[in-house]
């Protein structure tokens, strides 16, 4: 054995050299022949099923959380020379239909690096990988959230242009309808705005209601730093402000933010 090559076992046990682990298509298009000997069609896996197939296979065995389809689907694209496609999909799939917030989303991406810069996306390396990401999607939690949330407000959107076209009420509200200062989202004119500025709302504005975070309660030590930074900046804080500064907002009424104190 060439004393370079580096010397590794693959999942079966057999030893291989980093050229056998290594070998791959390369040229992005697929495999050349099936499993079967033949010549492979365009788009077509090495188990002789379009790729446009097991990609779409692999989406809804991520949704339906079943891992070994998942895991199956991966390798099948990867083996035939898809590595590319697999990746594509996959990251989609992360913000199609897996909840929002989950870390599964940087466990692929950091998988998706050690398949292609560390290693080559077509090798056995390169094909563990992708299974690991197949595997890590399947087990996350799945939602399709988002996807429903950009139809429903495009849609939303669509018919409150009607409703003004017709000169009717739209069916439903945006969730922030009336966003105008001294309505339910007033908080939100701060200093950041053009009409915060305009009433004066300043630095302690936006200390003791814009920066304000709940329902949860802030850790103690996060409270004590921000009551602290108050009492050494130059403006007289009233009990009452330094109060409401480090106070969650309420769950069931996250936008009522007590009296004004424009500065």
């Amino acid at each position: 054995m060439d004393e370079k090559k580096q010397a590794t076992f693959g999942s079966d046990g057999e030893l291989r050299t980093d050229d056998e682990a290594t070998n791959e298509t390369g040229d992005g298009k697929g495999a050349t022949t099936n499993d079967f000997g033949d010549e492979c069609g365009e788009n077509e896996t090495k188990s002789g099923v379009n790729r446009y197939t097991v990609s779409s296979l692999l989406q809804k065995a991520v949704r339906r959380s079943d891992e070994e389809t998942a895991a199956w689907a991966a390798w099948e694209l990867v083996r035939s020379g898809y590595a590319w496609n697999f990746w594509d999909r996959i990251n989609l799939y992360v913000v199609e239909d897996l909840r929002a917030g989950h870390e599964v989303a940087l466990t692929i991406d950091r998988y998706e690096e050690l398949a292609r810069e560390r290693w080559t996306e077509d090798s056995w390396r390169g094909r563990l990988c992708a299974v690991h990401a197949a595997l890590a999607a399947a087990r996350a939690t799945s939602s399709r959230e988002s996807a429903h949330a950009d139809d429903y407000f495009s849609e939303l959107s669509a018919e409150r242009a009607t409703a003004d076209e017709e000169g009717r009420e739209p069916r439903f509200d945006h969730p922030a309808d009336n966003l105008e200062i001294d309505g339910k989202y007033d908080v939100a004119f701060d200093q950041h705005t053009y009409e915060g500025k305009k009433r004066g709302r300043g630095g302690a504005y936006f200390r003791t209601h814009g920066a304000r975070v709940g329902p949860e309660v802030e850790p103690e030590l996060s409270r004590r730093w921000r009551l602290r930074s108050m009492k050494l900046e130059d403006h007289d804080y009233t009990d009452e402000q330094l109060a409401r500064a480090i106070a969650p907002v309420k769950a069931e009424d996250r936008w009522s933010d007590g009296e004004s104190c424009n500065e």
